[in-house]
């Protein structure tokens, strides 16, 4: 069965947070990597591990992370067999949903359009210049690319899912050496009060969370004094106070508990001591954004939403609808 070295994959990592004074972090990570992988491995470590490995080597590879799609690319035409090898490797990898990529030609059209998120979001980031960046719930790091792409000094992304982690790292054998991780880790896996930093990004977590309010005081851990929060959930209308609970399942999905209004979300951010907290983005999420691709072959948005109106979820909630709010540590 092919291996995973986790050990030489988080190498710079883990020595670059022990020279920033984050040696304690460090530690933590190592003893929580090999509890994921030495101790208790998932049962398809090794066909993503193969898939990964079955991925071509190119020479000269170029990347481009500013365009909607995360791109590589390279001044040499690829071989045939060089393209085969390339889909099927990455096709080991399905499904993939979020994106999109494209891999010297080979497009990945992920189920989610993660590009029109960015877009919506981009424009009310502080500069993201030589930042210090968390992305919590990252998917496939396809944001984190983005990040990076805007200049970003250095960009941790963590998911719990270790497919997500796989597909960034079909990513990053071709962009090489750069400052980006993802940890397969979950938001409870991190030291309280890290306060390391500058821009901690938050998209599509809020609502899986029993507790909203940990989850934001979480958040508030992980930054600086003065750094930037990028919050983007689930929201419904709504007076100030005003909170859907689904009875079991939202959209299909089980793990869905609080959908606040805007205004209630702006009190919990302001409850929880953050300041300057605004509303910068209010989108429906429609099955143009989201939905079924060759690349993720499962239901998507089109089943989860009532067939005879669908502007309501299977079970009669209102349709999703995301708002994105940008806020402040004191």
């Amino acid at each position: 069965m092919a291996h995973f070295d986790w050990r030489s994959c988080f190498e710079q990592l883990l020595t670059e947070l022990k020279d920033t004074g984050l040696n304690d972090w460090a530690e933590t990570i190592k003893a929580q990597l090999t509890l994921r992988f030495d101790d208790n491995p998932h049962g398809d470590l090794g066909r993503w591990q193969s898939a990964l490995d079955s991925l071509p080597a190119i020479p000269e590879t170029v990347s481009e992370l500013n365009a909607s799609a995360v791109a590589l690319s390279s001044p040499n035409e690829l071989k045939p067999s060089q393209q085969q090898a390339l889909e099927a490797g990455l096709r080991g990898l399905m499904p993939w949903r979020k994106g999109p990529f494209d891999f010297f030609g080979t497009h990945i059209d992920t189920e989610w359009r993660s590009d029109w998120k960015w877009n919506r979001v981009s424009p009310y980031l502080a500069d993201l210049s030589g930042r210090r960046i968390l992305d919590v719930g990252c998917g496939s790091g396809y944001h984190c690319w983005r990040m990076l792409g805007e200049g970003a000094g250095r960009v941790i992304g963590i998911d719990p899912g270790l497919l997500f982690m796989f597909q960034f790292l079909s990513v990053k054998r071709f962009v090489g050496e750069a400052p980006i991780d993802l940890l397969p880790i979950r938001m409870e896996d991190l030291p309280e009060s890290l306060e390391a930093f500058d821009t901690t990004f938050s998209m599509g977590v809020l609502y899986h969370r029993r507790s909203p309010l940990d989850h934001l005081l979480e958040l508030k851990g992980t930054l600086r004094r003065g750094g930037q929060l990028v919050l983007e959930t689930l929201v419904v209308d709504g007076p100030e106070g005003y909170s859907l609970m689904p009875e079991d399942r939202y959209g299909q999905m089980r793990n869905v508990w609080f959908l606040p209004s805007c205004d209630t979300l702006l009190r919990w951010l302001d409850r929880t001591g953050f300041r300057n907290a605004r509303v910068v983005d209010v989108c429906a999420t429609t099955t143009e954004e989201q939905r079924s691709t060759d690349w993720m072959r499962f239901n998507s948005l089109q089943d989860f939403l009532d067939p005879e109106d669908p502007s309501k979820t299977i079970e009669g909630y209102p349709g999703p609808k995301r708002a994105t709010i940008v806020a402040e540590k004191p």
